[in-house]
């Protein structure tokens, strides 16, 4: 084999560049796709009536288009190749030189040029592009077959501002094409967790089903004074770990299927729900004095268990959050064409800065020691909005109130 069938054996085309599989595919996707470049090379043919401009990726052995403007029907569109011998370009890569003659014919230096007169050029510039750490990319060149004044000082002066845009174009390209894929691999991470989250969620929901089933047993049998003491602490972590699973399904139904849908249905049982909630509260936290006062006084229309959730996770929030000895006091209202529900409970004051970032996935107060996952107030938050409402926070003279108020949906919500 010669030495010119191996250089040649490498040669690329523009089909290349359209099937995917060019060896410089993202240069000269970047490129190809610039509308700056694309100016760029339009305003240099017209200011020096040049009617051929492009920019190329210039290695030590490959000259490759990366981006043509072409009115002299050389030939070549992007992804096209010629041999880099060929090119005047490989002595601007090796001496980082401009190549520029407005007349090959009466040029000092490239009268008679063999490249020159290979491809019929009269006129020709070629300006090196670099990137702002000073490593070489490729050129930005101009051609024609007719004689053009392009080494005036004007021209010149543009055709290498022209290549400076384009080398810290090329960085900014490159930097957003990064940063976009980093986004890609995030959002894609995110998807991973959150359906491994799921997963967990309902894989646990069986076995902490047993534990409650056989709490609730143990409840019936002969107790001695110390069972009796741990029971209730039994329950209170059962009801904890229900609360975490319900949070995390809410979680990942919101995040992987669009939002929480609710289901809204006539007269729903709203006042047991809630009744129902604060009950089992009670009973997994006896030392704390819940009280409420639910007056629904005529039909509500919602998803009474989806309601009955946050309000479960606002209950247990306060709990957490309750001073010693100082009651919890759960409310309900349904007037007009609104329904609202509160938790208050004395406790620390929420700063104002945090409030609102509350209702954010995996926040939590500042006084929470690190229990919980942070997902409760965020679930209330979006149980709310699947209604149509919104959470409310209050915090004044020692106590600190969260009202979900909701509209009164039609059944077929």
């Amino acid at each position: 084999m010669s030495e010119v069938q191996p250089r040649r054996a490498v040669i690329q085309d523009h089909a290349a560049f359209l099937e995917g599989s060019h060896d410089f595919q993202a240069d000269i996707e970047v490129l190809a796709g610039s509308d700056l470049v694309g100016t760029i090379l339009e305003t240099v043919m017209l200011a020096t009536n040049m009617r051929f401009a492009a920019v190329a990726r210039v290695t030590a052995d490959r000259w490759v288009a990366c981006r043509t403007v072409d009115e002299v029907n050389f030939g070549l569109a992007e992804g096209d190749e010629i041999e880099i011998q060929s090119t005047f370009c490989q002595s601007v890569r090796e001496t980082s030189q401009k190549v520029i003659f407005n007349d090959v014919a009466t040029d000092d230096v490239y009268r008679n040029h063999p490249i020159a007169s290979k491809f019929g050029i009269v006129s020709y510039a070629s300006i090196p592009i670099r990137r702002s750490d000073g490593s070489f990319f490729g050129t930005l060149c101009a051609i024609d077959t007719e004689p053009r004044d392009v080494k005036h000082p004007r021209a010149v002066a543009m055709l290498e501002m022209f290549a400076d845009l384009i080398g810290q174009g090329l960085e900014t390209e490159e930097r957003l094409e990064a940063q976009e894929q980093l986004v890609a691999q995030e959002r894609e991470l995110a998807r991973i967790q959150e359906e491994f989250v799921a997963v967990l969620g309902h894989d646990l929901r069986n076995p902490v089903a047993a534990f409650d089933a056989g709490i609730r047993q143990l409840g019936k049998e002969p107790l001695t004074d110390k069972a009796r003491k741990l029971l209730p602490l039994m329950q209170s972590s059962v009801h904890r770990m229900n609360d975490l699973i319900e949070n995390i399904m809410l979680h990942a139904k919101a995040r992987l299927g669009g939002g929480i849908r609710v289901n809204a249905t006539t007269d729903a049982p709203l006042a047991d729900t809630i009744t129902q909630i604060i009950d089992e509260i009670r009973a997994a936290s006896p030392e704390h004095d819940i009280r409420h006062d639910l007056s629904f006084e005529r039909a509500v229309n919602c998803d009474a268990a989806r309601v009955g959730q946050a309000v479960s996770n606002l209950l247990s929030n306060a709990v957490r959050h309750s001073t010693p000895d100082a009651p919890i006091e759960v409310r309900g209202r349904a007037s007009g064409h609104e329904v609202a529900i509160s938790v208050s409970n004395k406790g620390e004051v929420i700063p104002e800065d945090m409030r609102q970032r509350l209702f954010q996935p995996f926040q939590r107060g500042a006084q929470s020691d690190g229990e919980g996952l942070g997902l409760g107030l965020y679930v209330v938050s979006s149980i709310a909005s699947a209604h149509g409402g919104k959470v409310d926070i209050e915090c004044q003279d020692g106590s600190t109130t969260f009202t979900l108020l909701l509209p009164l949906l039609s059944a077929s919500v």
